[in-house]
C-alpha cells in the first residue's frame, strides 16, 4: 500500500472561509514575491530553481488540507488549536482511571517476579505502539491527516475489513467504557453518601439505580461542551483526580502496614483448569490496565499541523509527560497494593481493599476524599471517552445535510447517548463478567492493529529491524488476544453466567 492516500474530493460545502480550519490557500495567498521579479533573460535552469523555491516559501507554513472539508464541522476536528499541554491532559486523563486499581490482584494470581515483568513488558509493548499511531496520524507531511481511529482502519484494512475487525473493539472502548464509568461513578456516590451521612442519618438513601440517573444527568451537562478541544480543562480536572486517589489509596495501604496473615505466593487454584485461567486473568488485568489507543488520533486532530511543525511533534511531547506520570501512578498502586493486601486483595481491587480492612481505623474524611476523587475522575473521563461517539452520530446528520449540526440536535444526541449507557448499565448489570472476553476483543486495537497499520502504510523494507518488530508484536497481539477469548469462553462455560436483568450490584 502506498504511503500516499489520495480521497474523492467532497461535494462542495456551503461553509464561510472562517468555519473551516485547514482549507488550501488561494493562488494569490500561495504566490511568493519571488514570481514579480522579473526575470526574461535567466536562463531555465535558474527559472526552474527559482520557481523550485518559490513553490516552496508558498507551501511552508500553510495547514495540512482536512480529508473532508466538512470536518471542521464534527466535534474531534471543530478546533485545531490544541498544543502539547493539552496533548498531556487528555493522554492522562484516558490513559489512567479505576482500571489502574484492580493491578494488585493480577500480582496475586502471578506472583511478584511474573506480575512485574508482565506489567513492565505491556508499559513497554503500549507505549510502543501509541508511538506508531502518533506517527501515522499524518505518515506523509502535509497529505492526509488520519483524524480517527476508524478511518485509519478502515483506509488500511480495507472498508469491509475495517469495520469487521475494529468496528466493534473501537465502539466497546468507546460506550463500554462510558457504561462502566457510569456503574463505578454512580456505585462510588452511594458509598460517598453513606460515608457523609454515617450510621445515624435519618434520611432516604437512593438506590444504585437512582444513583446512577444522578451520574449520567451530570455527565450529560459536561458533555454540552462542543468539541473535543474545549474539555482541556475537564482532561486536566480528571488527570488531577486520578492522580491524586491512586496517590492517596496506596499511600494509606502502605503506612497501615501489612493485614494478618498476608501471604505473597501465587493464589493457588484446585486443579490446572483453574490455574490456567487464573493466570489468564491476571495477564488480562495487566493488558486491560492500558487504554485510550482509540483516542490518539483524534486527540492528535486537535493540534495544527504545517511542513515546518507537524503535529506528532507535541503530541509526543505530551504523550511522553502523561505516561512518566502514569508510571509512577501504576507501579506504587500494584506494588503497594499487593504488599499491602498480598493474596487478601478483594476482587475489585484496592481501593474495596482500602474499605474492607481499614473502614474502621481511617478517618472517614480520607475515605470520603478518595471516593470523591474518584467520583470526579468518571465524570471527566466519560467526556473524552463519550467524544468519538458524539463525532460518530453527528457525522450521519452532517454528511446527508451537508451542513453543522445544529445546538438542539448536537446536545440531543449527547442526552440520547447518555440515556442508552443508562439503559445498559441498568438492565444488563451482568456485562461485567463479559468484560474480560470484550477486553480481549477490543485489545488488538492497542497492541496489535498499530504494528500492522505502520508495515502497511509506511511499508518498511522486507527483512529490516522494523518489519520483523512490528510483524512479531502484531502476531503475539493477535494471539494474546485469541488466548485471552478463548480462555474468558472456556471460564464461562466452566462457572456459568449469571444473568440477572435490572438488578444492577452496590459497587463495593
Amino acid at each position: 500500500m502506498s504511503s500516499e492516500v489520495t480521497s474523492v474530493p467532497p461535494p462542495p460545502v456551503s461553509a464561510p472561509p472562517s468555519q473551516i480550519q485547514s482549507p488550501a490557500a488561494p493562488a494569490s495567498s500561495r504566490a511568493s514575491p519571488l514570481r514579480g521579479m522579473g526575470t526574461p533573460n535567466i536562463a531555465s535552469p535558474v527559472r526552474k530553481a527559482v520557481a523550485s523555491v518559490s513553490g516552496y516559501l508558498g507551501e511552508v507554513g500553510q495547514m495540512t488540507r482536512l480529508a473532508d472539508p466538512r470536518d471542521a464541522w464534527l466535534p474531534i476536528t471543530e478546533s485545531r488549536s490544541g498544543n502539547a499541554y493539552y496533548a498531556a491532559f487528555h493522554s492522562l486523563s484516558s490513559g489512567i482511571g479505576f482500571q489502574a486499581l484492580v493491578l494488585p490482584v493480577a500480582f496475586s494470581l502471578l506472583g511478584w517476579t511474573w506480575a512485574i515483568i508482565c506489567l513492565t513488558v505491556a508499559f513497554a509493548w503500549q507505549l510502543y505502539t501509541l508511538w506508531l499511531l502518533v506517527k501515522l496520524h499524518e505518515p506523509v507531511a502535509g497529505g492526509t491527516r488520519y483524524s480517527r481511529y476508524m478511518y485509519l482502519a478502515t483506509t488500511v484494512f480495507g472498508e469491509k475489513w475495517g469495520k469487521i475487525l475494529a468496528l466493534l473493539p473501537v465502539m466497546y472502548l468507546s460506550a463500554g467504557t462510558c457504561t462502566a464509568l457510569i456503574i463505578v461513578g454512580g456505585g462510588s456516590m452511594k458509598l460517598l453518601f453513606n460515608i457523609a451521612c454515617g450510621e445515624v442519618c435519618l434520611a432516604r438513601p437512593l438506590t444504585t439505580v437512582e444513583w446512577y440517573l444522578v451520574f449520567v444527568c451530570v455527565a450529560a451537562l459536561l458533555s454540552q461542551l462542543p468539541n473535543l478541544n474545549s474539555i482541556a480543562g475537564v482532561s486536566l480536572v480528571g488527570a488531577t483526580a486520578a492522580v491524586a486517589y491512586c496517590t492517596m489509596i496506596w499511600v494509606v495501604s502502605v503506612a497501615k502496614g501489612r493485614v494478618a496473615g498476608v501471604s505473597y505466593d501465587p493464589v493457588r487454584a484446585t486443579d490446572e483448569e483453574d490455574g490456567a485461567i487464573g493466570i489468564l486473568n491476571g495477564l488480562g488485568i495487566i493488558a486491560f490496565a492500558f487504554r485510550g489507543h482509540n483516542l490518539v488520533l483524534e486527540i492528535q486532530a486537535t493540534m495544527p499541523s504545517t511542513l515546518k511543525h507537524p503535529s506528532h511533534v507535541p503530541m509526543w511531547k505530551g504523550v511522553k509527560a502523561a505516561y512518566v506520570i502514569i508510571a509512577l501512578c501504576l507501579y506504587p498502586v500494584a506494588v503497594g497494593g499487593f504488599w499491602a493486601y498480598g493474596d487478601q486483595i478483594p476482587p475489585n481491587g484496592i481501593l474495596s481493599a482500602l474499605y474492607k480492612f481499614h473502614s474502621q481505623d481511617v478517618s472517614r474524611v480520607v475515605l470520603g476524599t478518595a471516593t470523591l476523587l474518584v467520583i470526579v475522575n468518571c465524570l471527566t473521563t466519560y467526556q473524552i471517552y463519550a467524544m468519538p461517539v458524539f463525532d460518530n452520530m453527528e457525522t450521519g446528520y452532517v454528511h446527508k445535510k451537508n451542513r453543522p449540526c445544529p445546538w438542539w440536535m448536537r446536545a440531543g444526541f449527547r442526552a440520547l447517548f447518555g440515556a442508552i449507557n443508562l439503559l445498559i448499565a441498568v438492565a444488563l448489570p451482568f456485562l461485567s463478567e463479559l468484560a474480560g472476553l470484550l477486553g480481549g476483543i477490543s485489545l488488538p486495537v492497542t497492541l496489535a492493529y498499530p504494528c500492522f497499520m505502520w508495515v502497511a502504510i509506511m511499508r518498511p523494507a522486507k527483512g529490516t529491524a522494523m518489519w520483523y518488530t512490528n510483524w512479531g508484536l502484531g502476531s503475539l497481539g493477535m494471539g494474546l488476544s485469541f488466548v485471552l477469548i478463548v480462555g474468558n469462553l472456556w471460564g464461562l462455560v466452566e462457572k456459568g453466567l449469571h444473568v440477572k436483568f435490572f438488578k444492577p450490584a452496590d459497587f463495593q
